[in-house]
């Protein structure tokens, strides 16, 4: 990578930015991107990079594909937006309709939005409501887990870790929850036994806890944990943001539990990543809670974008994509070649394990000292890696060639073996 001056533009408006979960005071200057296609991404001084994480794991095609950005064509070409209030455009009833058809067991009813802590935000109310509508309004809180994250929004907020995640800040203002350990079924089992009409809901990542630092459970855990919360009366929701549409291998990570969800979340990927777009689903028993002569029994909720024209047509286009081409198979041969390759790196002192499902590969640290230096180091070797905590992961487009691949995980070998000599050196 070259040493050219950044663009005016970024100088400029650099002043006026807030960037995410960023240091501000102490936060040096991002890379400028001018041009994206497929899995790489170009830099304004013409240096290109891999992209092993996909935009935050929404490109799940690459970027740029023929097909969706055709979609995005046609569909300005006739209309941007319009509101969904009282008025309807074909793509997002095609989508409800496709998305329908591709959920597991009887997940029928659509409700869309424009992020993924939206949709959590979302389903949280559709569960409290449910049972308000039912006579039980002290049904009141949710069953979460340990290392779980849901997203920035309040609610969402309330039911991601309160300890391990990013929100310990704000504890005492958020709803109060209850927190268990995934592995811990007797643990959830108790409480379920003594709290269980106090409780609306568990929300659950199934079979990975993404931005909590990509935890793995199998699939048999999720189906245990499912199974109780039908045992005890309570919604199942499940939170696909992240694992949704091919991620771990399957379209949907609950199919490799064989369980269905009362309601479940979707985001990122379901646009292909090339616009904001999320979903709450419920089953016909859910929505059916809804349906009343009383109007204080309807759902009041309403986001202004919701069920944008531009953003269903994207999805539409992906959902094209999924069908044309086998997505799922190729999860599967990049989990095998990431765990192939990244396998050198369990002899490097300081890792503890590797981990991959689908396309998605760890690499766990005891710690990592100086995230800065890793994350200048990927760019220097021509890889977009961001790790955070104490991991290095992988999460790349589907579409990734075997070549491009083997550069990631390249980097990443080189890169901890450097690590550790560096570690070396400054101790001694």
């Amino acid at each position: 990578m070259s040493e050219s001056a950044p663009p005016d533009w970024l100088e400029k408006g650099w002043p006026h930015i807030w960037l995410p979960y960023t240091q501000m005071q102490t936060a040096e200057l991002p890379l400028g991107a001018i041009s994206t296609q497929g899995c790489r991404i170009t830099l304004d001084d013409g240096t290109e990079l891999i992209d092993g994480i996909a935009s935050w794991w929404t490109a799940c095609h690459g970027y740029n594909h023929p097909h969706i950005t055709k979609a995005l064509h046609d569909q300005l070409d006739h209309m941007a937006h319009i509101m969904f209030g009282g008025i309807a455009h074909q793509p997002a009833f095609d989508l409800a309709r496709r998305l329908a058809n591709i959920l597991p067991g009887d997940l029928t009813r659509v409700f869309f939005s424009d992020s993924g802590s939206v949709a959590v935000e979302i389903a949280l109310k559709m569960a409290l409501q449910y049972w308000i509508n039912r006579g039980e309004a002290e049904r009141r809180k949710f069953i979460c887990f340990k290392g779980g994250y849901h997203g920035d929004t309040t609610g969402a907020m309330s039911v991601t870790d309160p300890e391990e995640g990013m929100h310990k800040l704000f504890g005492g203002l958020l709803a109060s929850q209850i927190f268990v350990d995934v592995q811990d079924l007797d643990g959830l089992d108790k409480i379920l036994d003594e709290k269980s009409g106090e409780i609306a809901g568990l929300i659950i990542e199934p079979l990975v806890q993404g931005a909590g630092g990509m935890r793995f459970h199998p699939p048999g855990i999720l189906k245990k944990i499912a199974e109780a919360a039908k045992r005890h009366k309570i919604l199942f929701i499940a939170d696909e943001v992240f694992t949704g549409f091919g991620r771990t291998g399957t379209m949907f990570a609950v199919e490799q539990a064989s369980v269905t969800p009362d309601i479940m979340c979707l985001g990122k990927a379901l646009t292909g990543g090339a616009l904001s777009m999320a979903a709450t689903v419920a089953t016909t028993e859910v929505y059916d809670a809804f349906l009343s002569d009383e109007p204080t029994k309807v759902l009041m909720h309403g986001p202004t974008f919701m069920s944008n024209p531009l953003a269903a047509a994207a999805a539409n286009a992906s959902l094209d994509l999924f069908e044309s081409e086998d997505r799922l198979a190729r999860a599967l041969a990049i989990e095998q070649q990431m765990s192939r390759e990244l396998a050198p790196c369990r002899d490097i002192p300081g890792v503890t394990e590797i981990r991959t499902l689908g396309a998605i590969g760890v690499v766990q640290l005891a710690t990592i000292s100086d995230l800065r230096w890793f994350r200048r180091r990927f760019i220097e070797l021509g890889t977009w890696l961001r790790p955070f905590g104490d991991i290095i992961y992988l999460t790349p487009a589907l579409t990734i060639s075997d070549s491009d691949l083997s550069q990631l995980t390249g980097a990443i070998v080189k890169v901890l073996e450097e690590w550790k000599i560096r570690e070396t050196i400054n101790r001694d």
